[in-house]
């Protein structure tokens, strides 16, 4: 027995460097395998899935401008990378049996839709999972505040940042081992901590808007289904009245 979703709609948030596998770059076509069997999942409960995916794994803007490149042209092959990913992940979850549609905010209608607010929302509301490419279509931008943006254009539910661990920890558990885990954290805390869970941007715009975002192990099969279903996995950040 299949079972329900607390949430109706969600925004997951992915990076690049999850689709790397073990591979050192580029895109492991089993680690697509595995994340279009977790959100078929979701789709089986019935939850809308909207889904972006950062570029790490192929160009990072933030890096290209730290060597010397101009950080709009940096930013903008970025959100070129998006769309690779994004195009990777749609055609994984279509072999999967999962109706998927790619939006992007840069306008390239020969691979992909142009986002329009109205246009992501009615592929959800046909149960299509839709995944957010080209970042906000604008330089300066990370992928983790085009997941939040997102997120509130669609009315999601909850936003979720599918991770490496198991939640927020006060420093790198993969490289302290007596790093502490946080089960719930306010945004404000996010902030002054100073925690590198998603750019400040990012939290800011979710504790503006009262949304919640869920952190979790994405390489824990199941996990994704225990968060939309209310168990207690990874940390949630919100607000300290929620």
């Amino acid at each position: 027995m299949v079972k329900k979703s607390r949430y109706k709609r969600v925004l997951l948030k992915l990076s690049g460097e999850a689709l790397m596998g073990e591979a050192a770059f580029g895109i492991s076509p089993a680690m697509l395998a595995y994340v279009a069997e977790e959100i078929k999942g979701l789709v089986e409960m019935a939850v809308e899935v909207g889904l972006v995916i950062g570029a790490g794994n192929i160009f990072r803007g933030v890096a290209g401008a730290s060597a010397g490149m101009d950080r709009g042209s940096a930013d903008n092959m970025g959100m070129l990378a998006t769309v690779i990913n994004a195009l990777a992940m749609h055609d994984a979850l279509e072999r999967h049996g999962v109706p998927a549609r790619v939006l992007s905010a840069i306008p390239m209608t020969t691979v992909c839709e142009p986002y329009t607010r109205q246009r992501a929302i009615r592929h959800l509301e046909k149960g299509r999972v839709v995944l957010f490419a080209a970042g906000t279509g604008n330089p300066y931008f990370t992928t983790d505040t085009a997941a939040v943006l997102r997120g509130l254009e669609i009315n999601a539910d909850l936003i979720c940042k599918a991770t490496r661990v198991d939640g927020v920890y006060d420093k790198d558990p993969l490289k302290h081992q007596n790093a502490v885990k946080f089960d719930t954290l306010t945004y404000t805390e996010v902030l002054h901590r100073q925690l590198r869970v998603m750019d400040a941007a990012a939290i800011s715009l979710a504790r503006d808007n009262g949304k919640t975002i869920a952190v979790f192990n994405m390489n824990k099969p199941g996990n994704m289904r225990k968060a939309f279903c209310g168990e207690a996995v990874g940390t949630l950040i919100k607000g300290g009245d929620q």
